[in-house]
C-alpha cells in the first residue's frame, strides 16, 4: 500500500477503557466531604464527584469490535470470585501527595489485616492475567487502592490522616473513559457481581 493510500486508509475505531470499583453516590459525597479541606489546600484541581472510583486494571485504548471479548473476560473473572462470595471492603484513612503526576490520592487499607486491601489486590490481579491472556495489553503495575481526588497538586499542605471511611463492593465495573472540553468523562460499559443477589438482599 502506497504511502497516500495509507493515509486515506480508516482508521479503525478504538474504546479507551479500564475495570475499577464504581462507587454509588453516597459513597462518592463521603468521600468528597470527609476530604473537603485537603482538597481545597492542596490547590489542585478537584476531580468531580462523580468521576471518583478505584482503578483495578487499565486497558487503554482497544478496538471497538473487542469490547465484548472484554465483557467475556470480566464475567469469568466474577464468577471465579463468587464462588468464594468475595465481596471487596476499602477502609480509606489516609491521603497522599503523588508528586510526579501531580495527584492528591485517598488511600484505602483492608479492615482487620496488615494487607492492604488483599481481596482488591487478588480482583485486579485476576483481571490483568485474564486480559493477558485474551491478547490485551494492560497496565501490570502493582496495584495501589487508592482514589484520586485533585490533579495538577503542586504542593502537599493538607493533614494526611482523615476520617475512616468505608467503601464495600459487591461488583466490579467495565468503564470507558473519553475527553471532552471539560475534562475527562466516564461512562459503565458493564456490571459484574461479585456475590450472588440472594446474599447481597441479606
Amino acid at each position: 500500500m502506497t504511502t497516500d493510500a495509507l493515509a486515506r486508509a480508516p482508521t479503525e475505531a478504538t474504546r479507551r477503557v479500564f475495570f475499577a470499583l464504581w462507587p454509588d453516590e453516597g459513597q462518592r459525597l463521603g468521600l468528597v466531604h470527609a476530604t473537603a479541606k485537603a482538597t481545597r489546600a492542596c490547590g489542585g484541581r478537584p476531580v468531580p464527584a462523580a468521576n471518583l472510583h478505584v482503578t483495578l486494571c487499565f486497558l487503554g485504548s482497544v478496538a471497538a469490535a473487542r469490547v465484548a471479548e472484554l465483557d467475556a473476560v470480566a464475567r469469568r473473572v466474577a464468577a471465579s470470585r463468587r464462588a468464594a462470595e468475595a465481596a471487596v471492603t476499602l477502609d480509606f484513612e489516609r491521603l497522599e501527595h503523588w508528586a510526579r503526576p501531580q495527584l492528591l490520592c485517598a488511600l484505602a487499607a483492608a479492615p482487620d489485616s496488615s494487607a492492604v486491601a488483599p481481596r482488591a489486590q487478588a480482583l485486579a490481579r485476576g483481571l490483568g492475567a485474564a486480559a493477558l491472556a485474551a491478547g490485551f495489553s494492560p497496565d501490570l503495575k502493582p496495584f495501589r487502592a487508592h482514589v484520586t481526588l485533585a490533579r495538577k497538586v503542586v504542593k502537599a499542605r493538607f493533614d494526611e490522616r482523615i476520617r475512616p471511611l468505608r467503601w464495600q463492593f459487591t461488583a466490579f465495573a467495565l468503564i470507558e473513559s473519553r475527553t471532552l472540553a471539560a475534562g475527562p468523562a466516564y461512562s459503565v460499559i458493564g456490571s459484574y457481581p461479585l456475590v450472588e443477589a440472594e446474599k447481597v438482599r441479606t
